[in-house]
């Protein structure tokens, strides 16, 4: 593996930290007090990057693209569509996290399509913004005790259930629905389904509102007789007990280093910014001993190494992905690392910012705010950690809990 930006991304690179820098960071300010106002400004970007998607192999900006997928007969190490995912991604969340959220046709839902549709699926739902609907008032982390129901009538499927925390659930075209098709079979049953926006029975019950990312809605859905095609059940319909719901558990290989990457960027925001604020307590060189450095600086030069560690990590569970390598422990290594290394981050920036830190004349508190997100969804630390330690002991669920 090769530490180095590949070269075919850096443009696509260097245009994602202009649009941070010169469109996403001017309003960022504007949409954390306008909570739930649409950021008008994210159309003409959303464009931008539909533009981006359509070129060159291996390139795409968004989350509509990071799959496993790809040419079967290519040989040898490739840099892929989840590897210039993730490094778009950093970028446009040194800008705003929440504003990255927000951007048409970026869910997560969309990677969750791309990661588990079939291939008559992945065209017809081409161009839609997708949110993904998995947390219920009580089914948090436990993705396996969902309730929420899909039985089967005809040729299509009746969900019944309430899901809560959904990003952009009010904004997107549709929501991909995590539901059991029978709850005696445990875990097996979970199957996703694509809902689209305005179907019969589906309701937006409330927006929440938030401690960050606010420019961008979550919201809380219902469900009742809510009829959908059986068609718009992504993947396979048969129920493989043996494999358990391994297959809608893909998507988190796909989205976990995917948010791990927006901690990266939202990191990388505030280190940036303290290191501005405190140059003239800073060696720029690094050439002072550690040892002989100031406790400040010595804080913010082991802030600097965690977050290239974390980072590190972050791309290669992509690159993993990229190469169809199974990545499930390192894209929760990676999630479990970066979130956790840029709340200490961000907090630790404005403390040491001081009174500067802490009011809005600089976006330091923004970025403390928005961080704390990160760690939560997509499944928290604690249980990334879990999923590490079965992964390392071999255990499986029921054994390690």
């Amino acid at each position: 593996m090769n530490l180095q930006t590949p070269k075919k991304f850096k443009m696509m690179v260097s245009q994602a930290h202009d649009v941070a820098v010169n469109v996403l960071r001017p309003i960022s300010r504007k949409y954390d007090k306008a909570e739930h106002a649409y950021p008008k400004e994210l159309d003409m970007i959303a464009s931008l990057i539909d533009g981006m998607n359509e070129g060159g192999d291996g390139i795409n900006a968004g989350a509509a693209g990071a799959s496993k997928r790809g040419d079967e007969n290519r040989e040898g190490i490739r840099n892929g569509t989840n590897m210039s995912t993730a490094l778009g991604i950093i970028e446009m969340c040194y800008g705003d996290t929440g504003l990255l959220l927000s951007m048409p046709r970026q869910g997560l839902g969309n990677s969750a399509i791309a990661a588990v549709a079939n291939d008559e699926q992945l065209k017809r739902f081409k161009g839609i913004w997708a949110a993904m609907a998995i947390t219920e008032p009580n089914c948090g982390s436990d993705s396996a005790a969902i309730r929420t129901t899909a039985v089967k009538d005809g040729n299509d499927y009746i969900l019944n259930g309430e899901k809560i925390y959904v990003t952009s659930g009010a904004r997107a075209d549709a929501v991909v629905v995590w539901a059991t098709l029978d709850r005696k079979l445990g875990r097996a049953e979970i199957k996703s389904f694509v809902v689209p926006k305005g179907t019969p029975g589906m309701t937006i019950e409330r927006l929440e509102h938030k401690l960050g990312i606010k420019a961008s809605d979550t919201a809380a859905i219902s469900f009742v007789d809510c009829r959908i095609g059986a068609e718009n059940l992504l993947g396979n319909a048969e129920i493989d007990v043996a494999k358990g719901f391994a297959g809608v558990m893909e998507t988190f290989d796909n989205t976990r280093p995917l948010v791990a990457a927006m901690a990266i960027g939202c990191a990388k925001a505030s280190l940036e910014r303290i290191k501005i604020l405190l140059k003239d307590h800073l060696d720029p060189h690094y050439s002072t001993p550690y040892l002989q450095t100031s406790h400040l600086a010595a804080q913010v030069y082991r802030m600097e190494a965690e977050w290239e560690a974390a980072r590190l990590l972050t791309l290669k569970a992509t690159w993993m992905a990229d190469n169809k390598q199974p990545n499930s422990k390192e894209a929760s290594i990676a999630k479990a690392k970066a979130a956790r290394i840029c709340n200490e981050i961000t907090l630790k920036c404005v403390e040491l910012a001081a009174g500067l830190g802490y009011n809005e004349d600089e976006l330091l508190e923004k970025w403390a705010r928005d961080s704390k997100i990160l760690d939560i969804f997509e499944g928290t630390q604690q249980i990334q950690l879990l999923i590490i330690a079965r992964r390392e002991l071999g255990k499986s669920s029921s054994e390690l809990k």
